[in-house]
């Protein structure tokens, strides 16, 4: 049984121990205060088939709420588009924030076990930040994680996965997603 009072996730651990100190010499922070840190991750599916079929996303809630472990909530349109079929309030997708420990442990699957599942696995791309220290990645298939029953899924969705961290530059945040380990190809 876990104990979960004084549980402490393993990246987490790793950050305030070790990765907060390689930070402060690698950029030569006068306060900790200065030093990166993660403060969420998002996760979010869109369901293009939810025009025609609005229980897909019944099913795609109920797997991100799996893999998040935590309650995933249902996007709506903001405005009808008649080319898309798409009336204003229509379900389209589902989303998740994680913080704390859940971020953390979410964090540290993604890493040591989803994407090496990935077919084809070479890094994820090293330019996909937003120029604010923001990291932003994309799955083509929700299945890599251990949560999702492979005979259950009816249909493989893609999810996008966007790392919002507190550093000032890209530099700082790639450094900061290096020493957790993150795959970068690039």
């Amino acid at each position: 049984m876990l104990d979960t009072a004084n549980y402490t996730p393993r990246l987490k651990a790793a950050f305030r121990d070790k990765i907060r100190a390689a930070l402060k010499e690698e950029f030569g922070y006068r306060n900790d205060m200065q030093i990166p840190r993660l403060e969420k991750i998002v996760l979010n599916m869109g369901v293009g088939e939810a025009v025609k079929d609005t229980k897909k996303v019944k099913g795609a809630q109920e797997e991100l709420s799996l893999i998040a472990g935590q309650k995933a909530v249902v996007t709506k349109a903001k405005k009808s588009i008649a080319g898309f079929r798409v009336r204003e309030d229509m379900p389209l997708g589902t989303k998740v924030t994680l913080r704390g420990d859940r971020m953390y442990e979410f964090l540290d699957r993604l890493i040591t076990i989803a994407l090496p599942r990935v077919r084809d696995f070479r890094g994820v791309k090293g330019s996909s930040f937003d120029g604010r220290g923001n990291y932003a990645m994309g799955l083509k298939e929700h299945i890599v994680f251990p949560e999702i029953d492979f005979d259950k899924v009816d249909e493989i969705l893609g999810m996008d996965i966007i790392i919002c961290t507190t550093a000032k530059t890209d530099a700082e945040a790639k450094a900061l997603l290096k020493h957790f380990n993150m795959p970068f190809n690039s």
